[in-house]
């Protein structure tokens, strides 16, 4: 025997004096092993280091064969090494050769061992290693040996994260620089490479072994209680105070800040001689492990509000009283915006000459921020499980927009390959270009107008560089979610004219302000929500606060003088709601004209068709405006109560349903049968395969992000409408239930050759 078990403490206290030693890495984790055997009275300790191939990997041991370190290796799951990786939790059995799980390794002599704990090596609940001691009596080891074990795992954890094992033998790479491929859905087409940037930069913590336990509890205690009472202050004293879901939402919040087992779980790891900040990290870092592998998603979406907690603490830790904005405008070259989760205004706040990409563990291609991303020009993948966990600040990565891949350090092939990638885009960028200025018709004659979806100074040079044949979808709503303060009438109206320059002629429908939902001015009060999406936004709010959709309207009539002025109102769901804001606008109109202002050569009015009530008074409508729009977004959730925003739901059903198209094709003939022109300025006409449906349909004008101006235009000008019309009506008027008509379509283009992939 070694002598009697010294405690964690008395352990961190000597690996505190091993880690200052000016020894290799490899000696200095040889000297660990020998430490926590001799502190635990184990015959053997024994670490396993993850390499990049996935493999676990002998790197230091005291008690086994020193010949099989760097020999010994093993698979994730293989063995009870193997098991304690793959499942990020100890193992602790008094015969091991006993566990259906055990794996013999000859050249390691650990035939004659029986009792046996292994632990993770945990870093953001991000497995990097094994950490092992056994012994050759059986017995079971206690609660205080596990708790022991966990915490000098941490130490190791950062050991093997800063970097100090590169170059040793065997292929390890640190964390940090070890590449990581994940997979999640493409919001917005494009190819990103560039380094990260977290939105919400997590706290670095340096200091894990504390100098006095008791002075680091009072901290802990006081950070806890500083927590615990701001997020009182939020529910009670905010705009949250009224009943509602929210509310209920972050009661649970304030539940989880108050749960004893989590504060018991903090405390018991500063005594093992934590600091504050390491025992959050390391208590966070274990329940992250543990949650990522539940397949309840109510129990993995809990995941997110501990990890917020615990942000939130480990702040009040190193900053108290202060938060920690994420970094918008210092922004490096080729920034990569890294997120749990994000709102379009948050997207927008950040200096867009330098972003490249986007990637969220949240969103949907319909979401508002997938949007902006495609209006932005940046590739943007979400639904990226733990993409914050996966890289640190400064990481390259490589955004694909396309699959819906990120590689996070990629290897030297893999930039390559995207090098390539590139440059074939390119090229075929190029040969869109080429199309630029030939006009936009089908094979049978059909012209098709594809106009541009903007709402930025930054698209306007798009209208020339794609041959739009104008905007169909002006969004005014980003010039104020992207100020500071409401922009006054000679800032709308500078912006506006702007846009209408730069037209040149062609024709711009200006979209009034839309926002509420997830489109939050920061400056205007906002009142919580259960469902904003369905609440007070858009036009509903434009009329209920008319004096900002009288400026609005103002600053439109003034910058389009002399030239012509289409202008709609969003989220109409009645008649009355257009008659309301008609007479707004003809007042606004007969106002200027009073005073003698240059007015508009012409002024067009319209509606965006987006609420289904609206689809049951369309005649009715069609007598009053002078054009509509089709807001295929809005109107599809709202047809299927599905939420765009909801990843869980918003891929659930397909645009090119019969039900949807159906309901599309209904819009297209009634504007027909009036007279009035009608484009559709949702998502599904930007890719080729859905412009082909709607070109069947009878839509004569799209309007879309610029990146899908120029592969919509080469798939359309091989199009021949009627043919595609004719294949496309038995099909819409089936009563067999089919979810979506999407392999009939890509089997009728594929026949004709006809390019509608990507």
């Amino acid at each position: 025997m070694r002598g009697a078990y010294g405690g964690p403490r008395v352990l961190l206290r000597r690996l505190r004096e091993v880690m200052a030693e000016p020894v290799s890495a490899q000696e200095r984790l040889d000297r660990i092993v020998v430490l926590i055997a001799a502190n635990m009275v184990a015959e053997v300790c024994s670490v396993y280091v993850l390499r990049v191939d996935g493999d676990l990997e002998l790197y230091a041991t005291e008690g086994l064969n020193r010949e099989a370190v760097h020999r010994t290796t093993m698979h994730k799951g293989e063995g009870l090494v193997g098991l304690v990786a793959d499942e990020a939790e100890p193992v602790n059995l008094s015969d091991a050769q006993a566990h259906p799980a055990f794996s013999y390794k000859p050249e390691t002599g650990e035939e004659v061992y029986h009792s046996f704990l292994g632990v993770p090596i945990l870093r953001s609940g991000n497995t990097l290693g094994v950490l092992v001691v056994q012994n050759k009596s059986q017995r079971k080891y206690s609660d205080e040996e596990i708790e022991a074990l966990q915490t000098t795992a941490m130490v190791i954890a950062e050991m093997i994260a800063s970097g100090e094992l590169a170059g040793q033998e065997g292929g390890f790479e640190p964390v940090g620089r070890r590449p990581a491929h994940a997979r999640g859905v493409a919001l917005s087409e494009g190819i990103g490479l560039g380094h990260v940037v977290l939105h919400e930069p997590r706290v670095v913590v340096k200091n894990f072994i504390a100098e006095d336990s008791a002075a680091e509890l009072a901290r802990l205690d006081k950070a806890l209680a500083n927590l615990r009472a701001s997020i009182d202050v939020l529910i009670d004293e905010g705009e949250v105070a009224r009943a509602g879901e929210h509310r209920d939402v972050l009661e649970a919040f304030r539940m989880f800040a108050n749960d004893r087992g989590w504060g018991r779980r903090l405390h018991e790891a500063v005594l093992t001689g934590l600091t504050a900040e390491a025992a959050v990290e390391r208590v966070q870092s274990d329940t992250r492990a543990r949650m990522q592998r539940q397949t309840d998603p109510y129990l993995r979406e809990r995941l997110h509000d501990l990890d917020d907690l615990a942000n939130r603490l480990l702040r009040e830790l190193t900053s108290p009283g202060k938060g920690m904005a994420p970094q918008t405008t210092h922004l490096p070259d080729n920034a990569i915006i890294v997120a749990r989760s994000m709102g379009p205004a948050a997207l927008l706040d950040y200096d867009r000459s330098r972003l490249r990409g986007l990637v969220l563990e949240e969103g949907s291609p319909s979401s508002h921020v997938a949007i902006v991303a495609r209006a932005l020009g940046i590739a943007a993948v979400g639904q990226v499980e733990n993409a914050a966990g996966l890289v640190e600040s400064g990481d390259a990565v490589i955004v694909d927009g396309v699959s819906g891949e990120v590689h996070a350090r990629p290897t030297a092939d893999v930039e390559r390959a995207y090098a390539d990638k590139v440059r074939f885009r390119a090229r075929r960028q190029e040969q869109y270009r080429a199309l630029r200025d030939r006009p936009s018709i089908t094979r049978d004659g059909e012209t098709v107008s594809l106009m541009l979806n903007a709402g930025l100074l930054v698209d306007l040079p798009h209208i020339a560089e794609t041959g739009a044949a104008g905007v169909g979808l002006f969004r005014t709503e980003l010039q104020f979610m992207v100020a500071s303060s409401m922009p006054r009438t000679a800032a709308q109206q500078q912006l506006y004219r702007a846009v209408l320059d730069a037209a040149d002629g062609k024709p711009v429908t200006f979209r009034t302000l839309d926002v509420g939902g997830d489109k939050i001015l920061p400056y205007m009060r906002n009142e919580p929500e259960e469902n904003p999406a369905l609440g007070w936004r858009a036009i509903r709010l434009g009329l209920d606060r008319p004096a900002l959709l009288r400026t609005q309207i103002r600053a439109l009539l003034y910058a389009a003088a002399g030239r012509d002025l289409k202008l709609m109102f969003p989220m109409v769901a009645s008649i009355s709601e257009f008659d309301e804001a008609r007479e707004i606008v003809e007042r606004e109109h007969a106002r200027l004209a009073r005073h003698g202002h240059p007015l508009p050569s012409s002024l067009q009015l319209g509606v965006m068709v987006e609420v289904p009530s609206l689809l049951f008074q369309l005649d009715e409508l069609l007598q009053r405006v002078d054009f509509i729009s089709v807001g295929s977004n809005d109107l599809m959730q709202f047809l299927f109560a599905v939420d765009r925003g909801n990843a869980r739901v918003s891929g659930r059903f397909d645009p090119l349903s019969p039900a949807f198209l159906r309901t599309l094709a209904f819009v297209a003939a009634k504007a027909k049968a009036a007279g009035k022109p009608v484009t559709l300025c949702g998502e599904i006409g930007a890719r080729p395969l859905e412009a082909m449906a709607l070109i069947g349909i009878g839509y004569r004008s799209l309007s879309m992000s610029p990146a899908a101006i120029g592969p919509v235009k080469a798939a359309l000008l091989e199009v021949d409408a009627h043919e595609v019309s004719a294949f496309m009506a038995p099909l819409i008027a089936r009563t067999d239930g089919g979810r979506t008509l999407r392999p009939e379509l890509r089997d009728f283009a594929a026949a004709r050759g006809l390019q509608v992939e990507p």
